[in-house]
């Protein structure tokens, strides 16, 4: 019996000692085989493996394009992984380390989208919950990194798709804002729902919640007794959103 359990381990040991080593198979590949290896198991959505495969290839081979493209590929993985800080991380190690890189565009839009990603909360689940708690930097990031992308490549092909985000991010900040501006009126704080309302004028004049800001203008001015300031900004709602002004004329509340 004890002859037999030697000669099993004795053949255990030999058959492990003949497998090939992951590390040493690892060693043999060039830096393209690596990439494409790392690429296969981005493709089929290996998040957490391919990021370790790129970073490998990193460690080995620190310079060209191979080099370039995995860090790029790294800062996408995380973002599908739903990890926004270490996509922002390594998409500003790309921005920073290839400056005049073809591909430096990229960077910026997946940046952008990692804080985009972060972004979606920053309105949702509001409720009664006091909405000056949330934190809105997210959104402004985003918008940024969107920013930085359209103004340094307007011709890129991730412009269009940022400008589409950019108009939706000024929509969500407006908004934000205005949540804010409405909780400050509702508990009488009328110098910060005005403030608020003012910065949504100044800050996204384009915006739909323009609407919104000049009508806690008119009722935060109105509780402050601050009568001509309250009338011009009544003037400035009828005249750009006249529908609003009849309708608020035939129930008796136009001034």
């Amino acid at each position: 019996m004890r002859h037999s359990l030697a000669l099993f381990l004795l053949l255990t040991l030999t058959a492990c000692s003949s497998l090939p080593d992951a590390d040493n198979l690892d060693k043999s590949l060039s830096a393209e085989e690596m990439y494409k290896v790392a690429k296969e198991s981005l493709d089929k959505e290996s998040y957490e493996t391919a990021i370790k495969k790129f970073e490998s290839l990193q460690s080995r081979f620190p310079y060209g394009r191979y080099a370039q493209q995995a860090l790029l590929e790294v800062a996408y993985a995380y973002y599908r992984q739903n990890e926004p800080e270490s996509a922002i991380s390594a998409a500003e190690r790309f921005i920073k380390q290839y400056p005049n890189s073809p591909n430096v565009d990229y960077a910026y839009y997946v940046k952008g989208l990692a804080n985009f990603h972060g972004e979606r909360n920053l309105l949702d689940s509001l409720g009664g919950q006091d909405p000056t708690e949330r934190d809105p930097k997210a959104a402004q990031d985003s918008f940024a990194a969107f920013k930085d992308l359209v103004t340094r490549f307007p011709n890129s092909k991730y412009a269009p798709d940022s400008r589409v985000r950019m108009q939706y991010l000024i929509n969500a900040l407006a908004n934000y804002e205005i949540h804010v501006a409405s909780y400050y009126l509702r508990r009488g704080a009328h110098i910060s729902a005005v403030n608020r309302a003012k910065e949504v004028l100044t800050q996204y004049p384009n915006s739909p919640a323009i609407h919104d800001a000049l009508l806690i203008l008119v009722k935060g001015y109105d509780a402050l007794g601050m009568k001509e300031l309250r009338d011009d900004a009544q003037r400035v709602l009828d005249k750009n959103f006249p529908e609003t002004a009849a309708v608020n004329k035939n129930r008796g509340l136009s001034r």
